[in-house]
């Protein structure tokens, strides 16, 4: 079995019990310290890589630029890699399903649709047509012959389009479509986060945002969360800390904040330990 054969069944098996946190690298440093910091698997983050080049989020990276990057994330560690393939960069289904063969060929894990047409104020896709665009999507993993969990988002609570009874209708539709794990970002709270849980079998992700920052790994686990995302938040975390000193240093004209860097020692070693067991696409 090849080291990308054992990431995949890695990642699989990791959704079939328990709980686990799956942070968001932009490049492969971040990849890598994450590696080094323990991660047992990555995936890419839309928003984070979008930064890195200058744009905001939400369908301003094609897809041969999106794959192009989880190629090197893929590539940074020996971590199984999901891919944040935003709305499957296709309206229509059977482009969704040459998205995700062309992740898998990119050597991903898994990868994530969410059911949000990017155009101006990001509406959902209708209900028939999000459904029609999983199970397309659940036809093509079917036929890699390899493990790659297909991960169905409704984004509607978190975009505003509509309301979690919708969501909670969409994931119980992209479960009986196909889908691998289940996602809806954002809930209001726990309560809501539970009756999502509670509607669908297959493994649920959650995001670490809004109220739910305020739960451990523990209590995501004891509400029977099985993959804990961060999304964009740890390259947001990184660009306020930019932020700040820069302030301080513009405006103040102080380096305080330049304290808490990590020293040029402790950064090569765990660019070199996260780097683990890799081969080539």
């Amino acid at each position: 079995m090849t080291s990308l054969s054992r990431r995949h069944q890695a990642f699989q098996d990791l959704h079939q019990a328990g709980c686990f946190v799956i942070p968001n690298p932009w490049d492969a440093g971040s990849a890598r310290v994450m590696a080094a910091a323990g991660a047992k698997a990555l995936a890419t983050t839309s928003a984070g890589f979008a930064f890195t080049l200058g744009r905001p989020d939400m369908g301003h990276v094609t897809r041969d630029e999106a794959l192009a990057h989880a190629e090197t994330i893929v590539a940074a560690t020996g971590l199984p890699v999901s891919g944040d393939l935003e709305n499957g960069f296709a309206d229509d289904p059977d482009d969704v399903a040459q998205t995700i063969r062309l992740a898998a060929e990119g050597g991903l894990s898994g990868g994530s649709i969410e059911d949000t047409r990017m155009a101006p104020g990001n509406p959902a896709y209708p209900f028939d047509l999000a459904v029609d665009r999983i199970r397309a999507a659940a036809s093509t993993v079917s036929a890699l012959g390899r493990p790659f969990v297909l991960c169905a988002r409704a984004d509607g609570v978190m975009n505003g389009s509509y309301d979690l009874d919708e969501a909670i209708r969409r994931v119980k539709a992209f479960e009986t479509a196909g889908a691998d794990l289940l996602y809806v970002p954002v809930p209001p709270g726990v309560d809501e986060l539970r009756r999502v849980l509670g509607a669908v079998s297959k493994p649920v992700n959650a995001l670490a945002a809004g109220p739910l920052r305020r739960l451990s790994v523990a209590e995501f686990a004891a509400l029977g969360v099985r993959r804990i995302s961060l999304g964009s938040t740890l390259a947001r975390v990184t660009h306020a800390a930019v932020r700040d000193c820069m302030r301080e240093i513009i405006a103040e004209g102080r380096f305080a904040g330049l304290e808490s860097a990590a020293s040029a020692t402790e950064m090569d070693g765990m660019l070199e330990a996260g780097a683990g067991e890799t081969d080539a696409i």
